[in-house]
């Protein structure tokens, strides 16, 4: 990280629980190089053992990564960038609507059987990560599935942790997979207005649509990270922090940039 990215990622870290009193000892590597070691592994995609010798060792860098999936460190981080984010696009902190899709991606020998299926469709055999983004296209909410999820499954279990995380959120703007009884579930429980954006019948080759080309740009922007290219990762949740750290990288660089050209303000004048 520039130490204009790093000014950005100190002011959003959570706290540790020994600074606060709460347990724990003081970790024995800085801050930032564990950050810099996460974000080489899903920027380039290496494995753990393949850590730089100018990084933390392999080992102290996952059990880092480790503790913050378990307990939710790295959303959290993300979640204070995003509200950045927002604010300096002129947005408010909480979104009022959205857009949810899904990916499926080819998985790799490491992953178990038990979390991967087949995707029929769009003929692949791995897992699936089902998005809600914001209209900016930030990651409101991430799971990872087998393959053989269907979007409208995936959608049901999402939905009601979404609502209780973000409660001024009204409109979701979902492709055609998720028509159904899911619209009616979701407007009469969560009082959501799932929309439906579907293709028309005349169109031939590739069409932006109305809404729904948010969600499709996040998703070229999390696989920019190589690590994401295919799931590599043994736990689902996992594949998850890995999303949640693509992300955070990508609003850290665009906090830094906004920080580097505010203008300067003169000097006054002698009296």
């Amino acid at each position: 990280m520039s130490d204009a990215e790093w000014a950005v990622v100190r002011a959003a870290f959570p706290v540790p629980r020994w600074l606060e009193g709460r347990g724990g000892q003081p970790e024995a590597y800085c801050h930032r190089e564990m950050v810099d070691a996460v974000r080489y592994l899903v920027d380039n995609g290496i494995k753990w053992r393949a850590m730089p010798a100018d990084l933390p060792p392999w080992d102290r860098v996952y059990a880092f990564f480790r503790r913050w999936r378990d307990q939710g460190l790295a959303a959290e981080f993300h979640d204070r960038l995003r509200a950045r984010c927002r604010v300096a696009a002129g947005r408010a902190v909480e979104p009022t609507a959205g857009s949810i899709d899904a990916q499926s991606v080819k998985a790799a020998a490491s992953v178990p059987s038990a979390s991967r299926g087949y995707d029929g469709g769009k003929k692949i055999n791995g897992r699936k990560r089902h998005i809600v983004v914001d209209t900016l296209g930030l990651l409101l909410r991430v799971l990872v599935t087998a393959a053989g999820v269907t979007d409208r499954e995936a959608a049901a279990r999402m939905l009601p942790a979404l609502r209780a995380r973000h409660r001024h959120l009204r409109r979701i703007w979902a492709d055609g997979s998720y028509t159904g009884d899911l619209v009616d579930w979701a407007d009469e429980h969560l009082d959501i207005a799932l929309t439906v954006v579907k293709r028309t019948d005349d169109v031939r080759g590739f069409v932006v649509l109305p809404r729904r080309w948010v969600v499709e740009r996040t998703f070229g922007w999390l696989m920019r990270s190589r690590r994401l290219a295919r799931d590599y990762e043994t736990l689902p949740t996992s594949s998850e922090t890995i999303a949640w750290w693509s992300m955070a990288m990508l609003m850290t660089r665009r906090l830094a940039r906004r920080h580097r050209a505010r203008p300067r303000l003169a000097p006054p004048a002698a009296a």
